[in-house]
């Protein structure tokens, strides 16, 4: 039987390029040679030879993370070369990139997410004035399309609100400022197509010094804990995997996704949405497969499973795209 030619892209040129190419390290490491003749690319470099190969590539695995690779650049970019590719496509990918849009999809889904206020580029009004004229403080600040938490801060008071902003105008010119919802912090992975499966929850429980599951405690040994299957009682346990599928299905997904969860006043409300998640062996999906009883080298033929699936379609979504 002939090798799949499979093109791994990791790299790319936004603030998550390091963990990128982690990721990519660590699929390349798990992918099963007598199955694929992988080739590498990094769409910082590598574009033009990526279009010379495509036609003898027959799928693309992306393990890309945040602007360029995980907003639906990449994925216009593959379906122009026809080349099938692990992950969501091009509208469900800019969906769930903004921040604003996502939770303006999870709201019409009757999905719970905390209230917010947003800030476009250019808005010249008072945007302290108006964010604690609809929120408390504390408030979490944090650009629209971001992801690893990079320019996310909370905020206790006026001043470290104003500084705040100032911080995520760095990273993106659209803004939301959210409620501080103290609780439980949890995440579901989802892989499928047409019939998506939640995997176990994992609750996450960040180190001192960490308020959050901010970038160190994601990415700094030691800096969290992570509890696979989640501590909750079952009729909670489905609770919130059923809202991850409802999340999923609602962006349009496939393949795989993860959505982020905050258990606060006895209500699982959404974070946000990753259509293309950390996959390094200490990865959060990666851990949840392992709870259900896939290896990491059997999570990775799945998901290339799924990209090659021809009749995906999933409810209200125009296709693949």
């Amino acid at each position: 039987m002939p090798k799949i030619s499979l093109a791994l892209i990791r790299g790319g040129k936004s603030a998550e390029r390091e963990v990128s190419l982690a990721s990519g390290r660590e699929v390349l490491l798990h992918l099963d040679p007598k199955r694929y003749d992988v080739r590498v690319y990094d769409p910082l470099t590598d574009l033009a030879k990526l279009v010379s190969d495509a036609p003898g590539i027959d799928v693309a695995f992306p393990v890309l993370h945040g602007l360029y690779g995980e907003d639906g650049s990449l994925q216009g970019f593959l379906t122009l070369l026809g080349i099938p590719f692990v992950g969501s496509g091009i509208l469900a990918s800019a969906r769930a990139m903004d921040k604003n849009v996502a939770k303006r999809i999870f709201r019409a889904a009757d999905l719970p997410v905390a209230k917010d206020v947003v800030f476009r580029r250019g808005d010249d009004e008072d945007c302290v004035e108006r964010s604690l004229s609809v929120l408390d403080l504390p408030v979490v600040v944090k650009p629209s399309n971001q992801g690893s938490s990079f320019g996310l801060s909370v905020a206790k008071t006026r001043g470290e609100l104003e500084s705040a902003l100032a911080k995520a105008r760095a990273y993106s010119g659209d803004l939301m400022v959210e409620e501080y919802l103290k609780g439980r912090e949890f995440t579901v992975a989802v892989i499928g197509n047409n019939d998506p499966e939640a995997l176990p929850p994992i609750e996450i429980i960040p180190g001192e010094g960490h308020g959050f599951f901010d970038y160190g405690a994601k990415y700094e040994p030691g800096e969290c804990r992570e509890l696979c299957p989640a501590d909750l009682p079952p009729e909670e346990t489905e609770l919130v995997k059923d809202l991850a599928l409802k999340a999923h299905e609602a962006m349009g997904c496939r393949g795989l996704s993860r959505t982020d969860f905050i258990l606060s006043d006895g209500v699982f409300r959404l974070l946000e949405l990753n259509t293309l998640p950390g996959m390094t062996s200490g990865s959060l999906i990666p851990k949840a497969a392992k709870a259900r009883g896939l290896s990491f080298p059997a999570l990775l033929d799945r998901l290339i499973e799924l990209a090659l699936e021809k009749d995906w379609k999933l409810p209200n979504n125009p296709g693949n795209f």
